[in-house]
């Protein structure tokens, strides 16, 4: 069971975080707190009392944006101490994600807050720590259910309840030749062929198109194997290019480039002969 601390300085907001907190079984106390110095005094407590002690703290929820501190203010205050809480973000800007896991987030929910993609954040900090409780438990079993009404049921193998499709489980394939993206809780559905290349950004990976970018919590090597066959290939750690967007192949001085529309991407030596030979062959067909 988890002890969280929820800031966010828009009161609103931080009512209905606490309320979907509050009513996840995994929770064993949600507080508030409804700005960055009432948030450092609480965890000052917790970091003082200890992980184990009765004001301990296991994850905080936290807005980025607020008055004085801001959320990754707080986190970078905290990632100085040998074991401090667990840090959510949970924001309406998709643009910090990159920071955010560099300081060892957790997760990152962006506003508006759905249930279910909290209770997705509830479970990894549950994996996190180690805790039985990863799932919300089953509801029990109805009175004079084979004779053990009102008891827990034995001990034994359990089958887990039907789950959403990871991973990374606020995104998926909608269909062969479409992506699920998610912004500010909206989903939107982008075609693979507009994706003109894929950039890794920490466990995020950034879709560009020609009309704008999408972060997915995908890793770059997950979309490079699964979208092989659709003609995306790696130049570099941080690229996935689609080879038919390929406009430019460079080659100065030792170093390799390819142009896709305005970008200029650098291609790594060891993706270098592999991706002269595939575009040779594309070229002579």
């Amino acid at each position: 069971m988890l002890r969280v601390l929820a800031v966010d300085d828009e009161k609103p907001l931080l009512e209905e975080l606490l309320y979907l907190l509050s009513s996840d079984p995994r929770v064993l106390s949600a507080e508030g707190a409804s700005d960055a110095t009432e948030a450092l005094r609480r965890i000052t407590r917790a970091l003082e009392s200890g992980p184990e002690g009765p004001d301990g703290i296991d994850v905080v929820f936290l807005d980025i944006h607020m008055a004085g501190l801001t959320g990754l203010d707080i986190a970078r205050l905290l990632a100085g101490f040998a074991r401090p809480p667990l840090i959510v973000f949970v924001t309406a800007h998709e643009g910090f994600a990159v920071q955010a896991f560099d300081l060892k987030a957790v997760d990152y929910v962006l506003k508006p807050v759905r249930p279910e993609r909290l209770g997705e954040a509830v479970r990894r900090a549950c994996a996190q720590l180690g805790r039985a409780a990863a799932q919300p438990p089953e509801p029990a079993e109805p009175a004079g259910t084979a004779g053990r009404a009102g008891l827990p049921a034995p001990p034994g193998p359990s089958v887990p309840p039907q789950r959403r499709p990871a991973p990374e489980l606020t995104v998926a394939d909608r269909t062969a030749d479409q992506i699920a993206v998610e912004l500010g809780g909206v989903t939107r559905f982008v075609a693979i062929a507009d994706i003109a290349y894929v950039e890794a950004q920490g466990d995020y990976a950034r879709l560009h198109t020609d009309e704008g970018s999408h972060l997915v919590r995908i890793p770059l090597s997950t979309l490079e194997e699964r979208w092989a066959a659709r003609g995306f290939v790696r130049i570099h750690r941080r690229h996935l290019v689609a080879l038919g967007r390929i406009d430019e192949l460079r080659m100065d001085a030792g170093t390799t480039s390819v142009r896709v529309g305005s970008a200029e991407l650098q291609v790594s030596r060891r993706h270098a002969r592999q991706l002269r030979d595939l575009l040779m062959r594309q070229a002579t067909g």
